[in-house]
């Protein structure tokens, strides 16, 4: 089966290249805008991986992408604050899967409704959304939830390595919404927190206590659909390092009283002044929690968090990973479903347990 990995070169796209490459019955494709021409090759995991040059915002993006033949087409090239879905609908055109790893929000909550007809009139499978959020943070929901006669609320949050890699295109996804008002479940209400406000501390087990902020996911919008007794939702991330936690929320709340501030356009240069000035300061681990409260199946109230610690500037790999599960069960011929799906519910917590393993990503459960 030939795979078109768009994106192919960058921080996460390369990540899929290098795992996907590991079943040599497969062809790998890494394309970008500033991949070399398709005749070129680049080494990744001891194996040869086709490069090509597409440019998803170009006017012969479909042409050439119908060229290369996919018959799988994962969508890498972000952010996906902004974009349509151009790329998926031209996966549909040429009769290939499609997978993403979209965090945005519109993006992944209308793409079902939006491409389902298309899809399925392909005979194809599209997904959305198959990286921390929605496709992780929902099995794991999911494995918590199972614990639960009636949930209450679900709190999820993330804890970025200071060192670990990051690319432009995520921090232009982080900034995209910082100031701007984020709608979303609290005490059986829906109301309006900011991007990059809502201030608080959290304790990530394996990292100690760090501040964190409301962000925009997916999540806020699926997850009070997928769990309808859930009161509150709500996503926060934490930056390791507080002045620079500071700053972004300094920033946001300065945009929220109408102060023009290009942070989007500033994130290389943002990004090149954190690795050199103040990437030393922090570490090398992240995290990641979730946590649910309700009435548990016995009929007592109750907590459970699970909570992940992510050693070695192994960040990165997390959200990748759901991509590549789901994309070896399309090249396997194990995922059936034919039309476009938000990714939640077609993967399992105990899945993630061999990559979790690999990269040497420590989970844990406390119950209170």
């Amino acid at each position: 089966m030939r795979v078109v990995v768009l994106g192919g070169l960058g921080n996460f796209g390369a990540r899929i290249c290098r795992s996907l490459s590991e079943d040599e019955s497969h062809e790998i494709i890494a394309a970008g805008r500033h991949a070399t021409q398709s005749a070129g090759t680049i080494t990744v995991n001891c194996a040869s991986v086709r490069t090509a040059q597409l440019d998803i915002q170009a006017d012969d993006f479909p042409d050439k992408l119908a060229k290369l033949q996919p018959e799988l087409v994962i969508h890498c090239a972000g952010p996906f604050q902004g974009q349509d879905y151009r790329v998926a609908e031209s996966a549909c055109a040429v009769g290939a899967h499609y997978v993403d790893l979209s965090d945005g929000r519109r993006f992944v909550a209308n793409f079902a409704q939006c491409l389902d007809a298309r899809a399925r009139a392909a005979e194809i499978c599209a997904m959305s959304g198959a990286s921390s959020v929605p496709a992780l943070s929902s099995a794991v929901t999911d494995m918590l939830a199972a614990r639960y006669s009636r949930v209450d609320s679900i709190s999820m949050a993330i804890a970025p390595g200071q060192q670990a890699p990051r690319g432009t295109a995520t921090l232009k996804a982080v900034f995209s919404y910082a100031g701007s008002p984020i709608g979303r479940l609290k005490d059986g209400v829906w109301q309006a927190a900011h991007g990059w406000q809502d201030l608080r501390v959290l304790r990530f087990p394996g990292l100690g206590t760090r501040w964190a902020a409301a962000c925009d996911v997916p999540d806020l919008e699926l997850f009070p659909l997928r769990y309808p007794s859930a009161r509150t939702v709500e996503f926060h991330a934490a930056l390791e390092l507080r002045i620079q936690h500071m700053a972004l929320w300094l920033a946001a709340a300065m945009r929220r009283r109408g102060m023009r501030i290009p942070l989007e356009r500033s994130a290389p240069w943002l990004n090149r002044v954190s690795i050199g000035l103040l990437d030393r300061f922090g570490s090398e681990d992240g995290g990641m929690l979730v946590k649910v409260t309700g009435i548990r199946l016995d009929g007592t109230a109750g907590a459970s968090e699970w909570h992940l610690c992510a050693p070695d500037r192994s960040g990165p790999e997390i959200p990748c990973m759901a991509a590549i599960l789901v994309a070896r069960k399309i090249l396997a011929g194990e995922l059936t479903a034919r039309g476009a799906f938000a990714c939640t519910g077609f993967l399992n917590l105990s899945e993630f347990g061999p990559l979790f393993h690999r990269w040497g990503i420590r989970t844990a459960i406390e119950e209170s």
